[in-house]
């Protein structure tokens, strides 16, 4: 071939002009986007612009926040470290890279970025007060793991409730019976105790203990995978992560009628954090439980652990509201939660979803040791954490924890099992749920505008025992008190989500 021509360099020379200019175009459209909160719009604005012109660190970056706000920190991470190769001294770089691995809970390493962000522009006050508030968060699990024990027994076993005697003062509702026969939980109290919450007042602790003691024993005695029946003629309703929204929650009973015999439910995970209301949730659903233990059915999400409950504002919320022995009440029950539900032998329904292996069986799942916190790898970890994706096969998790898997795995798992159905939740839908893998698998999500910012609406599902086939209802959020999400959760974490 020859020598290209002066108006070939030319022409290329325009050509590239030209795609740069259209990147800086999807690069503003996609930052509008991301200021309005429409963070996958903004996630596909900048991967547009990376096509244009992948040379571009801030490109990377800013892609790196929108996958943060969408809790996708495996993606962000991967991001940001391509920033940094392209600039070392761009510090936005470092802060995304640092920001994502405090979403995933490393803590270390994101402390390691701030410093080197630090290290590039030492006077930015920004990133000082990031990397003193991250210095701050490791020398406090330095102490917390210093100061930690092997427990003797089960913390269940060291609570007296007769030691929480209900003082005169006490003015909110009560349950049946006294001090010396012992107290049980009705409908009417547990009604009663959803107005006192409405008011943002909390029940006595001899009762909230009560309620937790009681649904960790009705937790504990069922298996991993929970196989429901529902008559031909009955229904069962299908809620998925609610997050500490409790006005929603409400919302969801009046939309939909109170757990009751004749209308059970199962809430698939995500009861807790995020959401600064998060004791009344998940003190609600429980007292339903404790109320309808055949009828109310709470599955585990990837929240219900101690590690997701110290980043995002649960255990805060619970020594605030209450103190540090029922914080670690509630660690002990979620170990004890089941993590799936088998609706009438054909729909499976699992917080996350699928599995990075071929082969797995509903015996498997009966057959794992859950009482324990989420492992890092295998079934347990896979069914709160992974994700479906649009292509076939499987591919490393967006989260950078569980895996992301197609069509195909779907359909082979479903058919494998004799099943007709994956149901399962854990990620925001614009319209409250979304049916991928031509069908097969269902996403429902049940905090409409999540953490108050999402502008999503919240879905629930009914499926009918004599088709099996789902019904949806969605529904827009309630107004709630003046609290923002996460107010309970360290001041770093808040600053990450824009709060």
């Amino acid at each position: 071939m020859g020598e290209p021509t002066a108006n070939g360099n030319h022409s290329a020379q325009v050509d590239d002009d030209d795609a740069h200019a259209q990147a800086e175009a999807a690069k503003i459209a996609a930052n509008d986007d991301f200021k309005e909160a429409h963070y996958q719009k903004a996630v596909d604005g900048y991967t547009k612009a990376i096509l244009l012109n992948p040379d571009q660190a801030v490109y990377y970056a800013n892609r790196a926040a929108a996958h943060i706000r969408l809790e996708s920190f495996g993606s962000a991470l991967a991001d940001a470290t391509k920033a940094i190769e392209l600039d070392p001294k761009y510090i936005k770089g470092y802060y995304r890279r640092a920001d994502a691995s405090l979403g995933m809970g490393k803590m270390k390493k994101a402390l390691s970025d701030f410093k080197r962000a630090a290290s590039v522009a030492p006077r930015d006050p920004d990133l000082r007060k990031k990397l003193q508030q991250c210095e701050r968060e490791v020398k406090r699990i330095r102490f917390e793991e210093a100061l930690a024990a092997p427990a003797e027994k089960p913390v269940a076993e060291e609570i007296d409730l007769s030691s929480m005697p209900v003082e005169g003062g006490y003015d909110g509702p009560m349950m049946e019976g006294n001090e010396d026969d012992g107290y049980t939980l009705t409908r009417d109290f547990v009604i009663a105790m959803l107005e006192r919450f409405k008011d943002q007042k909390t029940i006595h602790k001899r009762f909230a203990f009560q309620i937790i003691l009681q649904a960790r024993e009705l937790f504990k005695a069922a298996p991993s995978l929970v196989d429901v029946n529902i008559a031909h003629d009955a229904h069962i309703t299908t809620c998925g992560d609610v997050h500490g929204q409790f006005y929603d929650l409400l919302n969801i009973w009046e939309l939909n009628g109170l757990p009751s015999e004749d209308n059970p439910y199962i809430f698939n995970g995500d009861f807790v954090d995020r959401g600064s209301f998060s004791v009344e949730v998940i003190l609600a659903l429980m007292a339903f439980k404790v109320l309808y233990p055949q009828h109310m059915h709470l599955a585990r999400g990837n929240h219900e652990s101690q590690g997701m409950n110290k980043l995002y504002g649960f255990e805060g919320e619970v020594k605030h509201k209450y103190n540090a022995t029922m914080a670690d009440l509630f660690r002990e029950t979620f170990c004890w939660l089941p993590l799936g539900h088998v609706l009438n032998g054909r729909v499976l329904v699992v917080h996350g979803g699928l599995f990075s292996k071929d082969g797995v069986t509903l015996d498997d799942l009966r057959r794992i040791d859950r009482y324990r916190e989420p492992p890092e790898e295998g079934l347990m970890c896979e069914l709160l954490w992974s994700d479906p994706q649009p292509g076939a096969g499987r591919a490393p998790s967006k989260r950078g924890v569980g895996v992301a898997f197609g069509a195909d795995v779907t359909r082979a798992f479903l058919e494998h099992n004799g099943l007709d159905l994956l149901v399962r939740s854990h990620e925001v839908k614009d319209n409250g749920y979304e049916l991928d893998h031509d069908g097969y698998c269902i996403t429902v999500f049940s905090a409409p505008n999540y953490c108050d910012q999402m502008g999503n609406k919240g879905a629930f599902i009914r499926f009918n025992g004599a088709t099996m086939t789902p019904q949806f209802t969605t529904f827009d959020s309630v107004p709630h008190p003046n609290v923002r999400a996460m107010a309970y959760a360290s001041n770093i974490f808040g600053s990450m989500f824009g709060m």
